[in-house]
């Protein structure tokens, strides 16, 4: 249902940076840039991140109780994508690990500009592969 989800950047060539690292790291590239957007996804056909200056030209801000989730194939990919945030200079906002009863094993971070995100599992994945 969600074709893509764009977040706020003040410095779009740092975010840019940032994100073809972090996302690499997964084997995710980036899919376009022009302008002050860049996009990044599985394919153009999947949802996207994107990147974007503010289009009023005021400063980006991270959303309070906005956070983008990265849903990826194994706990492997949670603890990369965490690690690598941090080593890009994000902020942990939570060590990779099992999230309640639900099955669910997340990693918590920020990016240079206060974005909260994370990469998880989702419990039926985690399931699925342990029967």
């Amino acid at each position: 249902m969600i074709g893509y989800v764009t977040i706020g950047t003040n410095d779009l060539d740092q975010a840019i940076a940032f994100y073809d690292a972090l996302l690499a790291s997964i084997g995710i590239q980036r899919l376009w840039h022009h302008g002050d957007m860049a996009a990044w996804g599985p394919s153009r056909a999947e949802t996207a991140l994107c990147l974007a200056r503010p289009f009023d030209g005021l400063n980006a801000s991270a959303g309070n109780g906005v956070l983008v989730g990265f849903k990826v194939d194994n706990a492997k990919h949670v603890d990369v994508l965490h690690s690598k945030a941090v080593a890009l200079g994000g902020k942990n906002e939570g060590d990779p690990g099992s999230r309640g009863e639900h099955g669910v094993y997340a990693g918590y971070f920020r990016d240079l500009d206060g974005n909260k995100l994370n990469a998880y599992v989702p419990a039926a994945i985690r399931l699925q592969r342990v029967s």
